[in-house]
């Protein structure tokens, strides 16, 4: 399943849709223009123990390297698995 995001400028999310169904969104707010804040991550059941949270969390990263930003995960699902993958550090 594809990760896909959506960004105004002020917030943004990664999210996993199926038939028009969100099963999985990772949600943040920009801190000014160099950093952004997970604030929250929900897994429907149907993907809970499949790895949908941390995938999304692997794109965020992604695109926290793509525009040279910072990721400050205040979500304590994102903040495990910063705490995990240390080769994330780069972007915290």
């Amino acid at each position: 399943m594809e990760i896909q995001q959506k960004d105004n400028g002020k917030k943004g999310s990664f999210f996993m849709e199926e038939n028009n169904k969100t099963l999985a969104e990772m949600t943040y707010v920009w801190a000014g223009t160099d950093r952004i804040i997970i604030d929250h991550t929900e897994v429907d059941d149907e993907l809970a123990g499949k790895g949908a949270g941390k995938m999304m969390v692997t794109k965020a990263v992604e695109f926290a390297r793509g525009k040279n930003v910072k990721i400050i995960p205040l979500c304590p699902f994102a903040k495990s698995v910063f705490e995990k993958m240390k080769a994330f550090n780069d972007v915290l």
